[in-house]
Protein backbone atom coordinates (compact mmCIF):
# COMPACT_ATOMS: atom_id res chain seq x y z
CA UNK A 1 0.00 0.00 0.00
CA UNK A 2 1.34 3.44 -0.93
CA UNK A 3 1.93 5.87 1.90
CA UNK A 4 1.13 9.54 1.67
CA UNK A 5 3.73 12.10 2.61
CA UNK A 6 3.23 13.55 6.09
CA UNK A 7 1.45 16.87 6.30
CA UNK A 8 3.68 19.83 7.14
CA UNK A 9 3.23 21.56 10.47
CA UNK A 10 1.34 24.64 9.37
CA UNK A 11 0.99 27.65 11.64
CA UNK A 12 -2.47 27.90 13.12
CA UNK A 13 -4.93 30.48 11.86
CA UNK A 14 -6.23 33.18 14.21
CA UNK A 15 -9.19 32.12 16.36
CA UNK A 16 -11.88 34.25 14.75
CA UNK A 17 -15.60 34.17 13.96
CA UNK A 18 -15.69 34.28 10.16
CA UNK A 19 -19.45 34.87 10.04
CA UNK A 20 -18.90 38.17 11.88
CA UNK A 21 -17.30 39.61 8.71
CA UNK A 22 -20.40 39.07 6.58
CA UNK A 23 -22.25 42.35 6.15
CA UNK A 24 -19.27 44.57 7.01
CA UNK A 25 -17.98 47.20 4.61
CA UNK A 26 -14.81 45.96 2.91
CA UNK A 27 -12.40 48.47 4.54
CA UNK A 28 -13.78 47.70 7.99
CA UNK A 29 -13.52 43.95 7.38
CA UNK A 30 -9.92 44.20 6.15
CA UNK A 31 -8.92 46.33 9.16
CA UNK A 32 -10.60 43.91 11.56
CA UNK A 33 -8.94 40.87 9.94
CA UNK A 34 -5.45 42.38 10.11
CA UNK A 35 -5.95 43.48 13.71
CA UNK A 36 -6.93 39.90 14.61
CA UNK A 37 -3.76 38.41 13.15
CA UNK A 38 -4.61 37.42 9.58
CA UNK A 39 -1.40 37.91 7.58
CA UNK A 40 -2.95 37.82 4.12
CA UNK A 41 -6.39 39.28 3.38
CA UNK A 42 -7.84 39.27 -0.11
CA UNK A 43 -11.08 40.66 -1.46
CA UNK A 44 -12.64 39.03 -4.48
CA UNK A 45 -15.64 39.95 -6.60
CA UNK A 46 -18.46 37.39 -6.83
CA UNK A 47 -17.85 34.34 -9.03
CA UNK A 48 -14.08 34.88 -9.18
CA UNK A 49 -12.20 31.73 -10.13
CA UNK A 50 -9.53 30.95 -7.53
CA UNK A 51 -7.09 28.10 -7.09
CA UNK A 52 -7.73 25.56 -4.35
CA UNK A 53 -4.36 25.74 -2.58
CA UNK A 54 -4.65 26.43 1.12
CA UNK A 55 -2.53 29.19 2.63
CA UNK A 56 -2.35 29.38 6.40
CA UNK A 57 -3.03 32.88 7.66
CA UNK A 58 -5.06 33.95 4.62
CA UNK A 59 -8.63 35.20 4.87
CA UNK A 60 -10.77 35.58 1.75
CA UNK A 61 -13.71 37.90 1.31
CA UNK A 62 -16.27 37.83 -1.48
CA UNK A 63 -17.18 41.49 -1.83
CA UNK A 64 -20.21 42.79 -3.73
CA UNK A 65 -21.20 46.45 -3.69
CA UNK A 66 -18.45 47.20 -1.17
CA UNK A 67 -19.89 44.74 1.39
CA UNK A 68 -18.54 41.34 2.45
CA UNK A 69 -21.01 38.67 1.34
CA UNK A 70 -18.94 35.58 2.19
CA UNK A 71 -15.76 34.82 4.14
CA UNK A 72 -13.48 31.77 4.23
CA UNK A 73 -10.00 30.69 5.30
CA UNK A 74 -7.16 29.75 3.04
Amino acid sequence: MARMAPLPHLPSDPDDDLEAYVGLAEPEAVHRARSRGWTDVRSLPPHTIVTLEYRAGRLNFEVDGGVVRRCWKG
